[in-house]
């Protein structure tokens, strides 16, 4: 039988698809799934899974997301930032930290 393995890097990560053993069992799965895929390269976990059981669904199947166009929402569709609004963005930084500075001076003043 066909197992496929799945291995996760670091706690809280996304299992990937990482390849598959041939066992008889799910116990000499995950052991061959160990030696095979667990050591190579840093493992957190691993799933082992008998290929029958996987199922798949693709576009095929159905319209991921619904119908509208909400490529708005990724921020890989925006063209360009303005470089006025770099600027004003910057010029605001400077006043702020003007106006941080006068304050500790007269903070400072006060203290003394």
């Amino acid at each position: 039988m066909i197992w496929e393995v799945f291995r996760q890097e670091k706690p809280g990560g996304y299992h990937t698809h990482c390849g598959n053993v041939h066992a008889p069992d799910a116990e000499m799965a995950k052991l061959f799934a160990e030696v095979q895929h667990g050591r190579r390269k840093p493992t957190n976990s691993l799933w082992v899974v008998p290929q029958p059981e996987i199922a798949e669904v693709d576009a095929e199947d159905t319209t991921f997301g619904g119908t509208t166009d909400k490529s708005y929402r990724w921020a890989m569709t925006y063209t360009g930032v303005d470089a006025s609004f770099a600027e004003e963005v910057a010029e605001s930084q400077r006043e702020q930290e003007t106006a941080d500075r006068e304050r500790e001076e007269v903070t400072a003043g006060g203290n003394s």
